[in-house]
């Protein structure tokens, strides 16, 4: 796995902590780069303090556009991974589009259901698509 797809899987275990311990995401990402194990680095700290700081759009988004499901009936790591990758997707634009479906897909893969591989590529591919009508 590469460095940036590590990175995605801390990120993703950052968001998740935070969500089951009810918890602010930045608040876990603190106490993660203060104990150091397992180490955090800089671009997993980018994709979680993206997601919050854009996380109202980015809920939005997938709510508005994932069809037949709410955020509440997702998996949680569902969420989380749509969180990220639409953070990353949509505003990180110098990471290859297809590299960010990609390795979002292959969390899902994984860790989620069967199911969840191809909702996430779905809505990210259609974020894609969106993407320059989107109002960011």
């Amino acid at each position: 796995m590469s460095a940036r797809g590590k990175a995605r899987r801390r990120a993703l275990d950052i968001l998740f902590e935070a969500e089951a311990r009810g918890e602010d995401p930045l608040r876990v990402l603190t106490e993660r780069l203060e104990r150091k194990e397992p180490p955090v680095n800089e671009y997993t700290a980018t994709l979680v303090e993206g997601v919050c700081r854009h996380r109202a759009r980015i809920d939005e988004l997938i709510t508005t556009y994932a069809e037949g499901w709410t955020l509440d009936r997702m998996p949680a790591v569902d969420r989380n991974l749509l969180r990220g990758g639409t953070y990353e997707l949509l505003w990180m634009p110098d990471v290859p589009e297809g590299v960010v479906i990609s390795e979002w897909v292959g969390l899902a893969s994984e860790l989620s259901t069967d199911e969840s591989p191809q909702f996430v590529n779905g809505l990210l591919a259609r974020f894609k698509q969106l993407k320059p009508s989107l109002a960011l």
